[in-house]
Order: C-alpha cells, then structure tokens, then sequence
C-alpha cells in the first residue's frame, strides 16, 4: 500500500540537539572553528543544547579539557550549553578534578533517582 506525501514542509523535531563529533587529538588552531561550529548548531537548532560526541578523542588530558571549557563557554555566550556523549570514563574523573561539571547524556539529573528506580517502604512506616 503507498500513500501520496502530504504537501508543505516535512515535521522537524526542533527539540532534538544538533551533534558535533569530536574525533582525533584536536589541535589549539581548530578549536576556534569548533567553537564557531557550536554557535552555529545552536542558533540553527531550537534546543539550546548541543551534543558534542567525544568517544573518539583519544586519552584525556588537558587540552581535551581546555577545549570543552572553550566550547562550553562558547555555548553559553550564545545562551545554550553543551551535554557530552560517550566520555571516557578517566575523562570524566578529571573534569571533576579540575571542578568542571557537564551534563553526559544518559546521566540521571542531580538529586533525580534514575529511571526504573523505587524507593523500598517497610511495612510499618508511617505515611508521608
């Protein structure tokens, strides 16, 4: 069975974030140009986020850090902000130490249990 495509503009999600993959040891000349690229992503896009997918960075180490800072502060001179996705979990461990916190997709919020979670009640506890 077919169907004729309806007329206008396809439906496009404006709620889902535009990804920027960062791959390969990025050298201190392309970080200017990726911080262009999230400007760009979020004044094209309508969620305020950009993904920027950084499973293929490579070993962590400052520069990585160096430039997340840049990008995320780049975001937020354009009033969104960046959430990562796929971060080495040492990578991880050093934004922390560094006292850098992003958002990482698949990450409960702050003070939120994680999907699928209940809290156990004891027979006997008093009603809240």
């Amino acid at each position: 069975m077919s169907y004729a495509r309806p007329p206008g503009l396809p439906i496009v999600d404006a709620m889902t974030p535009a990804v920027l993959v960062l791959a390969g040891p990025v050298t201190r000349d392309e970080v200017a140009g990726l911080c262009d690229d999230v400007r760009d992503r979020l004044q094209a896009g309508g969620a305020g986020v950009v993904v920027c997918d950084v499973g293929g960075l490579g070993p962590p180490g400052l520069g990585v850090v160096d430039l997340l800072a840049r990008l995320q502060l780049a975001a937020r001179r354009a009033g969104g902000r960046i959430r990562l996705r796929d971060p080495d979990p040492a990578l991880d461990a050093l934004l922390d130490l560094v006292g850098l916190r992003f958002e990482v997709e698949g990450e409960s919020e702050q003070r939120e249990p994680a999907l699928g979670v209940e809290e156990a009640v004891e027979p006997g506890d008093p009603a809240v």
